[in-house]
């Protein structure tokens, strides 16, 4: 991994030690290595590297709700919202543990999209009428349930050049920044 200007560039090997990890994060450096063609060691560096700069942000297991048999609906609901509040609108939907994504799109209007789960269509209202509505901006809201998943996934690294951006330093600490 070289930095030039605050850009990462990932070689092959980081490439595909992502994608080694993106497989199964429980394996082992030398597992790693082995598969790779290097020394655990160099394994252990290049990740250690990676999480240093924020390229690697957490590892996590990954559940299926349905086979674990929690119950609960999923929802897609697209907020209107004033363009002046709709950073604060997304921050605050945020901090909600029924959000699993949550984005902004500048299109005709502002809009806050999220992803959002509930234990029943009762709760799902419920967060809606009382987290979501009353917030400052909140123009509208329309909610999509979801009635069949096809495919859920994460991004995935693929191995080819890639560039990423620094995250930005401020009072001498690092602050997260999505790649």
């Amino acid at each position: 991994m070289k930095i030039r200007n605050n850009v990462f560039s990932l070689d092959s090997t980081d490439l595909k030690i992502l994608e080694a990890l993106q497989e199964d994060a429980r394996q082992t450096y030398t597992t790693i290595g082995k598969r790779l063609g290097m020394a655990h060691s160099t394994v252990y560096d290049r990740v250690k590297r990676m999480e240093d700069c924020g390229i690697i942000k957490s590892y996590k297991a990954l559940i299926d709700a349905e086979r674990a048999g929690v119950k609960h609906v999923t929802a897609i609901i697209v907020i209107y919202t004033d363009p002046k509040e709709s950073e604060k609108v997304a921050k605050k939907l945020c901090e909600s543990p029924n959000a699993l994504e949550v984005y902004t799109s500048l299109s005709e209007e502002i809009q806050v999209i999220a992803k959002v789960i509930a234990e029943n269509q009762e709760s799902l209202h419920d967060f809606i009428a009382k987290s979501i509505a009353p917030l400052p901006g909140v123009l509208r809201v329309r909610t999509s349930m979801v009635t069949k998943k096809f495919k859920e996934g994460h991004f995935i690294i693929v191995n080819n050049a890639i560039n990423l951006t620094a995250p930005k330093e401020k009072d001498g600490k690092k602050h997260e920044r999505s790649f």
